[in-house]
C-alpha cells in the first residue's frame, strides 16, 4: 500500500518535471542554437542561456503555479474540486525545478573551458540525449514505450532548435 501512494504522489508531480525539464532543455538549447547560428561569442550565450534559466524558469514556475489555482477556483466553482490539484506552490515548484536542472544541460559546455571550439556541437549532443532520456521517462507514469516516447520528444526539441538556429543564421546573414 505504500508504494501505490509514493507512485501516485510521483504522478501527481511528473508531469510537472517533464514539463518544466522538457521546456528549460528547449528553450535553453533555442537560445544557445539562434545565438550560435548568428555567430556570438560564449560570454554572450552563457549570459543569455543563464538570464533563459532563470527568468523563462521562474515564469514557468509562476504561470505553473497561477494555472493550477485557476483551475481548482473553476473546480470550486463546479463543486469538482479534486485534493491532488490542490499543491499548486509544490508543482509549481517542480515545474520551476526540473526547468533549471534540465535547461542547464544545453549551458555546461559554454562553461566549462575544456569544451572550446566544440561547445555548440557538445551542447547538441547533450541536449539530444537529454530529449530522450526526459521524454523516455515519462514511461515510469504512462507506461508507454521509452524508446517511442524518447524519440517524440527528441524530435520536438530538435524542431524548436532547428527553427531557433536558423532564425539566428538568417538574422546574423542579412545583417552582415
Amino acid at each position: 500500500m505504500l508504494r501505490r501512494k509514493s507512485t501516485i504522489k510521483l504522478g501527481d508531480y511528473f508531469d510537472e518535471a517533464v514539463y518544466g525539464a522538457n521546456d528549460g532543455i528547449i528553450t535553453t538549447f533555442a537560445v544557445i542554437s539562434s545565438a550560435t547560428g548568428a555567430t556570438l561569442g560564449s560570454e554572450a550565450i552563457i549570459i543569455l542561456g543563464l538570464a533563459n534559466l532563470v527568468a523563462d524558469g521562474f515564469s514557468m514556475g509562476a504561470s505553473s503555479f497561477l494555472s493550477i489555482r485557476t483551475a481548482e477556483d473553476v473546480q470550486r466553482l463546479n463543486s469538482f474540486w479534486k485534493k491532488r490539484n490542490s499543491d499548486a506552490l509544490s508543482r509549481s515548484l517542480t515545474t520551476f525545478g526540473a526547468f533549471v536542472v534540465a535547461g542547464s544541460i544545453p549551458l555546461i559546455p559554454f562553461v566549462s573551458a575544456s569544451a572550446v571550439g566544440h561547445e555548440f556541437m557538445i551542447s547538441a549532443v547533450a541536449a539530444g540525449i537529454a530529449f530522450f532520456l526526459v521524454g523516455g521517462s515519462r514511461t515510469i507514469v504512462t507506461k508507454r514505450g521509452f524508446f517511442i516516447s524518447g524519440l517524440e520528444m527528441f524530435i520536438v526539441g530538435g524542431m524548436a532548435a532547428i527553427i531557433a538556429y536558423s532564425i539566428g543564421y538568417v538574422i546574423h546573414s542579412g545583417i552582415a
